[in-house]
């Protein structure tokens, strides 16, 4: 049983998400205990139920613990994760609406069915733009296709947006499983995973390391202003805002607005800053009585600061790549703009299955460099 301390360092749900995920992948049994400690709400939310309930359907896991506002959680896996058609909806942990992210959802199951021998259809039900995580945008302009650059390819589809406080948002994914390569079998042999679980067919071809020390020149800024079930002429405000703000950056800035479907209404930002090595994004959301040009001011901040530092990874980003490179065998590294105390819980956190790989470089809020060995 691995033992892990749900307050540790940035103590959110991000600890929940990262363990369960490599539980189901060594078949490791689990307890996390003092979920969300520090949280005005300690506990399971309906968000981090549903990652509790996805990843243990994935791998035929025993629970103890998982219910909403529970602070103490074991895990126990009974099968090597399962490729099928899955649908993972917020609102059945919440037993009403919520805007619970969708997005975090994904990235916690995205790893335990890509080391599957088969594909999965995926079907998740919730927020897709709401505070403290990525929005559908970032998720697919900047997250996956910097994964794409290691060998990760996945189709990924918003069919209805999800705000705070409604939700109702939808997004498909089909994830093509690679098999369990030997390379990965190597790295979690490490962790004295249960050999009977984790037998799985190894396949040739897998994930390849990923270096980001440079980014190169600012080629462009894109991005995207979305509204949903209010007027375009607050999308229309928050792309005049951003050409004004980034004017004197980059001449080059391609950033359109559009309608989406969805159940309730809100606005979202999300601006991708193209580097001739990397892309980095930033994401803005909208609120009662929150001004559209507010809006484009907060993620044309977060882009100005990322860069004038250099550095081509994103602090969001940094902290979300660490799983992929830790399940990746070969020398990856980064250099980011901000170490985070997201980026040292995670890689606290990945160290207890998966040891002696990650180093971290740099103080927290400071410029600094990943390297996983």
């Amino acid at each position: 049983m691995i033992d892990i301390d749900g307050s540790h360092g940035e103590g959110g749900g991000q600890v929940l998400r990262t363990a369960l995920a490599l539980a189901a992948l060594t078949g490791q049994p689990t307890r996390i205990s003092r979920i969300r400690a520090g949280r005005r709400n300690p506990g399971l939310a309906p968000q981090h139920l549903t990652v509790v309930r996805a990843l243990a359907s994935i791998c035929a896991a025993d629970l103890r613990g998982a219910s909403i506002g529970s602070t103490e959680l074991v895990f126990h896996p009974q099968s090597p994760p399962r490729a099928d058609h899955y649908v993972f909806d917020v609102t059945a942990a919440a037993r009403g609406g919520s805007a619970g992210s969708v997005t975090l959802i994904f990235q916690a199951v995205l790893f335990p069915l890509l080391f599957t021998p088969a594909s999965s259809h995926i079907v998740l039900k919730g927020g897709t733009h709401v505070a403290w995580s990525p929005s559908f945008d970032y998720l697919t302009q900047v997250y996956l296709a910097t994964l794409a650059r290691i060998g990760i390819d996945i189709a990924c589809n918003l069919d209805a947006a999800g705000f705070y406080p409604m939700g109702g948002g939808r997004i498909t994914a089909d994830i093509a499983g690679i098999g369990r390569t030997a390379g990965l079998s190597g790295l979690l042999d490490k962790s004295n995973q249960s050999a009977e679980i984790n037998e799985a067919p190894i396949s040739g071809q897998g994930s390849t390391p990923l270096l980001l020390m440079e980014r190169g020149e600012l080629q462009r800024v894109r991005g995207v202003a979305l509204v949903c079930n209010l007027a375009e002429e607050i999308a229309r405000r928050m792309v005049k805002r951003v050409r004004d703000t980034l004017a004197k950056t980059t001449s080059n800035i391609e950033v359109t607005f559009r309608s989406v479907p969805g159940s309730g209404r809100g606005v979202s930002l999300c601006l991708v800053a193209e580097y001739g090595e990397a892309v980095a994004g930033f994401s803005a959301l909208g609120e009662r009585g929150k001004p559209a040009e507010r809006v484009a001011e907060e993620a044309c901040r977060d882009l100005l600061t990322h860069h004038r530092h250099g550095a081509p990874v994103d602090p969001h980003l940094a902290d979300q790549l660490l799983l992929p490179m830790a399940l990746t065998p070969g020398r990856s590294a980064f250099h980011t703009s901000c170490v985070t105390q997201h980026l040292l819980t995670n890689a606290q956190i990945i160290r207890q299955f998966i040891p002696d790989r990650i180093t971290i470089e740099g103080k927290e809020h400071k410029p600094g460099t990943v390297v996983v060995d």
